[in-house]
């Protein structure tokens, strides 16, 4: 193996270690807590509250409002896989545009939280709530800027947090190895992806979330199987074209984007606008992290940092365990 070469595995394997390290770090506090309410007559408003479960304990959160309101039914918890789901109704005493929605306790932990509202006139507004910034003010009027900066750090963060979609992304890279091939590659899943994500996010294709999850990380197990044929050596169809592998299993992903727009909702009036903006987000992490990838194989070449032989197997071999494990647990869940 070249000695150009060899740094660009030295590379991989040290931005591999590096990813895996902050994902297994970060993974169970990035799921955010999730807030809906729903106006179904003039005033008065269903109230859905999910909070991110570790273990059998949840995360201590809880919603604030600075408008008067009176809860009118019993609060209901009930637990899923990963978080505990509260509902109840309220009935507000003074308009609820204009005020403010506060998360107690985000600002004492590592996630986000979505806020969605459903207003009786058709309008929904959506809002990000951070650690940084706990609390948000509904707007009388709902704007397409604030639907643009809402939608674009929820693309980024989910392609930037989504470790089996940077893992997939890693392997393409893995087997392109740079240059044009590279630029195709990537080029290729982008179309992809965007087409699905568009498709499914508008009703105009419907697939099962789960099966997509599991296809997902078979999709990484058989990028990081030809990564290993690549640095054996060995040449087929993947290593020749792979731009071909990341239009095919890019459909799929799209889909599994597609999924937490499901989830979030799209604001009523301003549908385009949000799909376009979480689309740029998703491409602009996506680009970041590849630049990343690049990068850091570029300052490996420089610093003249060689690993082992054995190093090169590391990356693939990982992430080929890791998506198999995600793929069984997948299936387990159907």
């Amino acid at each position: 193996m070249s000695l150009r070469s060899r740094a660009f595995s030295s590379g991989i394997a040290a931005l591999f270690g590096i990813l895996i390290f902050t994902s297994s770090a970060f993974t169970h506090e990035l799921r955010p807590a999730y807030l809906e309410l729903r106006e179904e007559n003039a005033g008065e408003f269903s109230a859905l509250w999910k909070t991110p479960m570790r273990g059998d304990r949840r995360l201590a959160l809880s919603p604030e409002f600075s408008f008067p309101h009176e809860i009118v039914t019993p609060l209901i918890t009930r637990q899923t896989d990963d978080a505990a789901v509260q509902t109840w109704k309220f009935r507000a005493s003074s308009p609820v545009r204009g005020g403010q929605i506060r998360i107690a306790g985000l600002e004492g932990t590592m996630t986000d939280a979505l806020i969605r509202i459903e207003f009786t006139d058709g309008t929904t507004w959506t809002e990000r709530l951070t650690p940084q910034q706990p609390y948000a003010v509904i707007p009388k009027e709902l704007s397409v800027f604030g639907v643009a900066s809402v939608y674009t750090k929820l693309g980024i963060e989910h392609i930037l947090f989504g470790i089996d979609h940077l893992l997939f992304v890693l392997g393409l890279i893995m087997i392109a190895r740079g240059g044009w091939l590279l630029v195709k590659t990537v080029s290729a899943f982008t179309v992809s992806h965007c087409l699905t994500l568009t498709a499914a996010t508008l009703g105009w294709v419907y697939v099962p979330q789960q099966p997509v999850e599991a296809v997902i990380a078979l999709s990484i197990v058989f990028v990081a199987v030809e990564a290993v044929h690549c640095y054996q050596g060995r040449q087929s169809l993947t290593s020749r074209a792979p731009w071909l592998v990341a239009l095919t299993f890019g459909f799929l992903h799209g889909l599994g984007f597609a999924g937490v727009l499901s989830e979030t909702g799209l604001p009523a009036g301003h549908i385009p606008a949000a799909l376009l903006f979480f689309s740029a987000g998703v491409e602009a992490g996506h680009l970041l992290f590849v630049g990343l990838v690049v990068s850091a194989i570029t300052f490996v070449k420089r610093i003249e940092l060689f690993l082992p032989r054995w190093a090169d197997m590391i990356p693939p071999y990982a992430i080929g365990s890791f998506a198999m494990f995600w793929m069984m647990e997948r299936i387990s869940l159907f």
